[in-house]
């Protein structure tokens, strides 16, 4: 391939600055059969440096990309890329969403797989009925000419047709699709060139298929076959089982898949969450009704091991809650300790001690044998009309898991876990029991080694060998690219604010300190300021202050803060961004941990300035210190220079999101503003083990300017004045 021959898929004039170097040495690796991790900033066009090359070794090679995302902008941003592409190079692009998202009558996939089973049974027994029909007539003229062995031939071919009848009558009451009937009784040629006609998204099929009456969802996995390139959600490679399916939509191996992961840090939460595994007290309670009803041989194993493990369940978690917790839980789910450091588990343990059988493994299989003749008997009641919705069976669910839970708990790098929380109809507390798994690369690993080669990128994916380790990867080309846009029009300060550990938050002088830096930093911005905080609870403490009066604050100086919006879990984040782009001075509080603060632009005035305050570590739960002792056993021979489990867990975690936050302003060529790291912790003071300044990458370390935050506001106003950027006189110091 010469060296610019991907160049051909570049749907723009003039890459950007180290666009061009970018694909060429993506197109290098993958032609070396290599995977690639790519880091570039804001500016980079990081998405066509990944996307240009990989079509081009597709193209060479039959080979098909699938780029995939966690972000719905990301997904936008896909389908206006592809769109381009196609106008410089034909390209057959399908954008995909799960059937949740596309289903013309709103039925879960178990419905919907009975559903299309049936209706295709019913429209291939018509078609054969048609066939029988016209030979019938066929031999009735030749038996009218003499031919005897034809009217013998025709009296079979009525005795079949009378049975093809008996069937057609039989569903009558049968349950079918009427969208995917007319996909198969229909010629649909017509949809499949409007589908290839341009880059068409998931909301434009179904609109298409709703306004003909067809089934969009079916019609576009059949228009997957061989196509050049997939735009999708993670969780269609991420889930072994799906992504088989997927693959075989498109009718390739894994081998002849080029995979691009957009927001790659995000791989590994995303692993671990398909990864893992739960079970609800109400579906132990569903099945334990379930084998009630049943009069099956098997049914008293299963329940010796339902109830047993439900008894298990309720007991822990009450045993767990100490005196007055019960009282304090809410609707989402909480955990409770009851890992044991040289033993099972205090679930598991407290089934052994409940069950009651003639032996857990021998029984656990009889209840998933019974369960899924009970899922059998299901499908076929809503097949023949018997039922109006699709039942699965409780049993099977809770036999499978509470298998994998025996089998696979004590393995490294699964956690087990129960929570509890209130049901907000009853007011019940309830548990959930969890398998959860730390090392996602028991997911990630399978997938990078199945596929032909993986690209991922990110704005903040280094350091690259940690991303390596905890995904699997091996022998991976790197890439970086720090911000092309001109250093003049940016400003990085590490403000010398006293560390916000946790247990220092609440010194009434630490908070005069921060909310004084945060009334200058927005009085010093002209236009929209972002704060981001470790958690949502502090997030809502500065609004207050800064806000209300509160704190040293008058209300005068509260109005000359402009607007302050307050987000929290919960939340429209789309109507809560929305307002706040749509004013000209405000402030948004949230989380570092929200949606707010990777993902999404603030481009130009949307956003000038962004403070990050404090070193924003997630809570360091239970299941967080799991995760780090599980990355401790399975790194720690490798990686004896640092402490693998707090380094891979907490801190290159935390410093991603710092980074990605400090990424929502400065977005293009012509843009400028001020980021703000506001902790000691992120200065060159000498903080020991717990300074974070030296998990930046060196040119981003190398930008941060050490400042005293009552200086802070002199430094932005001489930033901001040789920008030429406030309307009016500056505001005084």
């Amino acid at each position: 391939m010469s060296e610019s021959s991907h160049l051909r898929f570049f749907p723009y004039e003039e890459p950007f600055p180290n666009q061009r170097e970018a694909m060429d040495r993506v197109a290098n690796a993958l032609d070396r059969g290599q995977d690639v991790l790519f880091e570039g900033a804001p500016g980079t066009g990081k998405t066509l440096s990944a996307l240009v090359p990989a079509l081009e070794h597709a193209r060479e090679h039959d080979r098909t990309v699938v780029i995939t995302t966690n972000v719905h902008q990301q997904m936008r941003q896909f389908v206006e890329d592809a769109r381009a592409i196609t106008r410089e190079e034909p390209v057959r692009a399908v954008v995909f969403k799960g059937k949740a998202s596309m289903c013309h009558i709103d039925v879960d996939y178990q419905e919907c797989q009975t559903l299309r089973d049936t209706t295709r049974d019913l429209v291939e027994t018509e078609s054969d009925v048609r066939e029988l029909e016209a030979r019938q007539r066929e031999l009735l003229a030749e038996s009218r000419e003499g031919d005897a062995s034809a009217a013998e031939a025709r009296e079979s071919v009525m005795a079949a047709l009378d049975d093809l009848e008996d069937e057609i009558d039989g569903y009558e009451t049968a349950n079918v699709c009427s969208h995917y009937r007319n996909n198969l009784t229909r010629d649909t040629d017509d949809f499949f060139a409007w589908l290839f006609d341009d880059v068409r998204t998931p909301e434009d099929v179904y609109a298409y298929a709703d306004e003909r009456d067809l089934c969009g969802y079916e019609l576009l996995k059949e228009g997957m076959e061989g196509v050049d390139l997939v735009v999708c959600n993670y969780h269609h490679l991420l889930d072994p089982q799906i992504r088989e399916q997927f693959f075989r939509w498109i009718d390739r191996d894994p081998s002849e898949i080029v995979t691009v992961f957009d927001e790659a840090h995000n791989v590994e939460d995303a692993a671990r969450d398909h990864a893992t595994r739960t079970l609800t007290e109400n579906t132990l309670d569903a099945a334990l009704d379930e084998l009630d009803e049943s009069d099956d041989s098997r049914a008293e194993a299963a329940e010796n091991v339902v109830g047993a493990f439900r008894d298990a369940l309720a007991e822990t978690y009450d045993e767990a809650l100490g005196f007055g917790d019960r009282e304090t839980i809410g609707e989402g789910w909480e955990d409770v300790s009851i890992a044991n450091d040289d033993r099972r588990d205090d679930l598991t343990l407290a089934f052994l001690g409940h069950y009651e059988g003639a032996g857990i493994d021998a029984e656990t299989e009889l209840a998933v044998q019974l369960g899924q003749a009970i899922d059998e008997e299901y499908e076929r009641r809503y097949r023949d009309g018997e039922t109006t919705t699709r039942s699965e069976s409780q049993t099977l669910q809770v036999a499978r898991f509470v298998s994998t839970w025996m089998d696979e708990g004590t393995e490294l790098g699964q956690y087990p876990v129960v929570s509890v929380r209130r049901d907000a109809a009853t007011e019940e507390v309830y548990g959930r029991a969890e398998l959860y798994t730390c090392i996602p690369r028991r997911i990630t690993a399978e997938l990078f080694d199945e596929v032909a080669a993986s690209v991922l990128m990110s704005a903040t994916l280094r350091p690259f060998d940690v991303t390596e380790e905890v995904l699997g990867l091996s022998d991976a080309a790197s890439i970086a690219y720090g911000m092309a846009y001109p250093e003049a029009n940016r400003r990085t300060f590490a403000v010398d604010v006293p560390p916000l550990f946790s247990s220092e938050r609440n010194d009434p002088g630490t908070q005069e300190t921060v909310a004084d830096l945060l009334r200058d930093a927005i009085r010093f911005t002209p236009g929209n300021t972002l704060a981001f905080f470790p958690s949502y609870a502090e997030a809502e403490r500065y609004y207050e202050r800064l806000g209300t009066g509160s704190g040293g604050t008058t209300q005068t100086d509260a109005a000359d803060l402009g607007d302050l919006h307050l987000d929290g879990p919960g939340e429209d984040e789309e109507r809560i961004r929305q307002r706040f782009v749509e004013s000209d001075d405000a402030t948004l509080f949230t989380s570092l941990w929200g949606t707010l603060a990777e993902g999404v632009s603030f481009d130009g005035d949307d956003a000038r300035t962004v403070a990050v305050v404090g070193v924003p570590y997630p809570h360091l739960s239970d299941r967080m210190e799991a995760v780090q002792a599980a990355y401790d056993r399975a790194f720690a021979d490798r990686d004896r220079s640092r402490d693998p489990g707090w380094t891979y867990a907490v801190e290159v975690p935390t410093i991603r999101k710092t980074r990605q936050a400090l990424g929502r302003v400065v977005r293009g060529p012509d843009d400028f503003g001020v980021r703000i790291l506001a902790d000691r912790r992120y200065t060159t003071a000498d903080m020991g083990k717990y300074s974070v300044r030296g998990s930046f990458p060196p040119e981003e370390r190398d930008e941060l300017i050490d400042v005293d935050p009552t200086k802070l506001k002199f430094a932005m106003l001489n930033f901001y004045g040789d920008h030429d950027a406030y309307d009016g006189p500056p505001p005084e110091p």
